[in-house]
């Protein structure tokens, strides 16, 4: 009698962590989602939670080419996130000039006498030869990252 009782019990202890399911419910409400173990409405719908023995052997292959993948969409997302971070600052570097170049073309605009004039009219061209050349430096190395990060973004795709 003991030695069924004893068998019995250890019959059932391995049944119980070869699988394990549990039912719960996902409810959408106005406040946001509410996970339950029991029914919450007409608007939820029931799921199903699966757990296996933590023990049991996973294709070693599917597992690396799962993860592989994951980090390839994920490299691919964080390079075209770069590219349009480096886009975004060239326009600024664009409006920046822009402005920059607006407001020394304004100088000239002021009433003032020839000779302030002419002093006016030489220090802003060395002022837009400045901007632009700091322009185009700055221009020249986004442009070289971009391009980088596109060629890289091309070996992932």
């Amino acid at each position: 009698m003991i030695r069924s009782v004893i068998f019995l019990l250890f019959l059932f202890s391995l049944s119980s962590h070869a699988k394990t399911i549990v039912n719960y419910y996902k409810c959408v409400t106005e406040r946001g989602t509410v996970y339950s173990q029991f029914p919450c409405g007409s608007n939820g719908t029931q799921h199903i939670l699966t757990n296996t023995d933590p023990s049991a052997g996973v294709p070693s292959e599917q597992h690396y080419k799962t993860l592989n993948r994951l980090e390839k969409k994920q490299l691919v997302r964080n390079l075209k996130n770069k590219i349009r971070a480096k886009k975004h600052e060239a326009a600024i570097l664009t409006r920046e000039r822009d402005r920059a170049t607006r407001d020394q073309q304004q100088r000239v605009n002021r009433i003032m006498d020839d000779k302030e004039r002419n002093n006016t009219l030489k220090d802003i061209k060395q002022q837009l030869k400045d901007i632009n050349k700091t322009y185009h430096q700055q221009a020249r190395t986004l442009s070289k990252k971009i391009a980088q990060l596109e060629k890289r973004l091309k070996r992932y795709e």
